[in-house]
């Protein structure tokens, strides 16, 4: 029988996530990347239709759309974890403004945590 995971999974996918959430709030898409297989896709709703496609795509966002926001804030809501997949749910505010809810999901390929897709909901900025 083989010794559980659980531990050492639950901090590698916060550690991953965690490079996601710094790229966000410094406003750098290098940061985000490694965290990133290059496969990996981006999905939202905007404007009541389907948007998203290659990861690029956030990093184009993150780069020309974003600014550093030392006042945001994110909390990873949950991870789940089955052998070599997992999802996990961050909620970030104030980043650049906006406010948004992230669903990851993740695959451990060759001992390593990597998100293969982000979809999101962006939600309204809280009243000051």
């Amino acid at each position: 029988m083989s010794k559980p995971t659980y531990v050492a999974d639950h901090i590698a996918i916060t550690e991953v996530l965690e490079k996601y959430n710094q790229g966000v709030a410094k406003a750098d898409s290098a940061i985000m990347k490694p965290a990133f297989a290059e496969e990996a896709t981006i999905f939202g709703v905007e404007n009541g239709k389907l948007s998203g496609g290659a990861i690029t795509g956030l990093y184009e966002g993150i780069d020309r759309d974003f600014r550093p926001s030392p006042e945001g804030r994110a909390v990873i809501a949950y991870i789940n974890v089955t052998g070599t997949a997992a999802n996990a749910r961050v909620d970030t505010n104030d980043v650049s403004g906006l406010c948004f809810t992230d669903y990851f999901n993740l695959l451990k390929v060759d001992g390593t945590w990597t998100i293969v897709s982000k979809i999101y909901h962006t939600n309204d900025a809280p009243k000051s």
